[in-house]
């Protein structure tokens, strides 16, 4: 049997695009980020009904805990995604992106966590202090995509699940599947697209949760959509696209986003991947204000695609 398109003999790589997002365009954006001052203000934090989250068991929700994080509660399960609660999205704890606001529940403050969705390495994404502390004090079972086992035993979890885009996982009555995005990997100079990268939907009581993560726009969400649709809740990202003639191919601005929405079906959608650490060029603030246009021009209430807080609980 032939090797799966996305799959190459030392790696992955993105069907629907050849941009390997590196070069002469990497050190232009990164020389242009570093001379430049951010503007813009980053979201206020609410308080998080932690004595309500720490006891529910029954009623579906959803709390942004900053850049592509949420804890999401449904069917008795508490769930993180890409879960990073550290100072920087960086191998160092003295340089590299800082955050701009503190989680919406600390380290803590968390419930018991029981399921973890990673998606790609990065390092906004695969956070290492976190990933211990939650290995240590919660042994949740981890999903991520193919490539992630080694590392993440090395970080003390016990229960990890590899999947390839498609494949899925069942246990104690809910289900993930990987499902492909356009995006890279990569954590070092020599690691680049050796891990594989990935969305998740997630099934359990009757109801259907879409996290993409990181992503440019692609076919892949039509696909998504034929497969899973309608679903109940997305985990979309708004922010980290500027400048487009760079960030186009890997991360999806909010009109594309509003796309993704309404290519998957997705009944609500809940904005992620900004405000939290600044990793491009557009100001801090311009995501919601973006997205707001992009909804009202594709005809969509705002209610559809909302924007909460860091520490909200949306009910879904």
């Amino acid at each position: 049997m032939s090797a799966p398109a996305h799959h190459r003999p030392r790696g992955y790589r993105n069907p629907h695009s050849r941009d390997r997002h590196g070069g002469s365009g990497l050190a232009s954006f990164l020389w242009e980020l570093a001379r430049s001052r951010p503007t813009g203000e980053p979201p206020m934090v609410q308080r998080a009904d932690l004595s309500f989250l720490r006891g529910n068991r029954s009623v579906p929700t959803a709390t942004w805990l900053g850049h592509a994080t949420y804890l999401v509660q449904l069917d008795g399960l508490n769930i993180l995604t890409d879960p990073h609660l550290s100072p920087r999205a960086s191998p160092f704890g003295f340089a590299g992106p800082e955050r701009l606001i503190p989680p919406g529940i600390d380290l803590a403050n968390l419930p018991p966590i029981d399921v973890v969705l990673l998606s790609h390495d990065h390092y906004d994404h695969l956070d290492a202090p976190t990933l211990r502390a939650l290995a240590e004090a919660h042994d949740p079972t981890v999903i991520a995509p193919l490539g992630h086992a080694a590392l993440l035993a090395a970080l003390g979890c016990r229960s990890v699940t590899e999947l390839d885009w498609w494949a899925q996982h069942r246990r104690r009555g809910f289900s993930v599947t990987a499902v492909p995005v356009q995006h890279f990997s990569g954590r070092g100079l020599r690691d680049r697209n050796r891990r594989l990268w990935a969305g998740f939907v997630f099934e359990a009581d009757g109801r259907k949760l879409f996290f993409a993560s990181d992503t440019g726009y692609s076919p892949d969400f039509a696909e998504i959509g034929r497969r899973f649709a309608p679903i109940d809740l997305s985990l979309l990202p708004i922010g980290a696209y500027a400048p487009r003639s760079f960030m186009r191919p890997v991360h999806v601005d909010p009109d594309e986003a509003v796309k993704i929405h309404q290519d998957v079906g997705s009944t609500l959608s809940l904005a992620m991947h900004w405000g939290t650490f600044r990793l491009t060029l557009e100001p801090l603030d311009e995501p919601p204000r973006w997205l707001a246009q992009a909804l009202d021009a594709a005809g969509l209430p705002a209610d559809a695609f909302r924007v909460p807080a860091p520490g909200e609980t949306v009910y879904w």
